[in-house]
């Protein structure tokens, strides 16, 4: 391993100091033990001093939690050839609000639902916003539209085929950038 120097060293003490507890709170909401969660968080402290650029990291907590997040995944593929994908849920439900990385994904989240609503065609919309946002049940949705319920089921599952896709597609890029 490359030793790092003056600056280098300096950000990456300031990265463990800054994004030490919150990291490893992320790590561990993933995995199944404490002992697995630190094995983890150094394995990213040691791929990030072993950076030969530290200092070109623009975000080094977006750079953090993706290697940590790519780390958890490896980890869970290894132990299991069937691993579950950290999802959206993970992104939504995370409780350090004081975390910028954490903050933009959110962001990037509602964005995209938000376009991914608009592309939708305007019967899939209507009940894909009546029934998750509203909270309409679906026949009720079918009794004020007029349409039978099986019309009204399929809508919804185009509608959440689509988003799906729309919100991977932009977490896999966001991810894997």
């Amino acid at each position: 391993m490359e030793t790092i120097a003056g600056e280098g060293r300096q950000r990456v003490a300031r990265a463990v100091e800054s994004y030490g507890r919150a990291l490893f709170a992320f790590i561990r909401r993933r995995v199944a033990s404490e002992i697995e969660a630190e094995d983890i968080l150094q394995d990213v402290w040691l791929r990030l001093a072993s950076q030969p650029e530290v200092e070109a990291i623009d975000s080094v907590s977006g750079w953090l939690y993706r290697v940590a997040r790519n780390l958890v995944i490896d980890r869970g593929r290894a132990a299991r050839p069937a691993a579950d994908r950290l999802g959206f849920e993970d992104i939504l439900l995370a409780s350090d609000e004081d975390d910028p990385a954490l903050s933009m994904l959110r962001d990037l989240f509602w964005d995209e639902l938000a376009t991914g609503l608009d592309a939708l065609p305007p019967e899939q919309r209507l009940v894909f916003v009546e029934n998750e946002i509203h909270g309409k049940t679906l026949q009720r949705i079918a009794d004020e539209q007029r349409v039978p319920l099986k019309t009204i089921i399929s809508r919804k599952r185009y509608a959440v085929q689509r988003l799906r896709a729309r919100l991977a597609g932009a977490f896999d890029d966001l991810m894997h950038e």
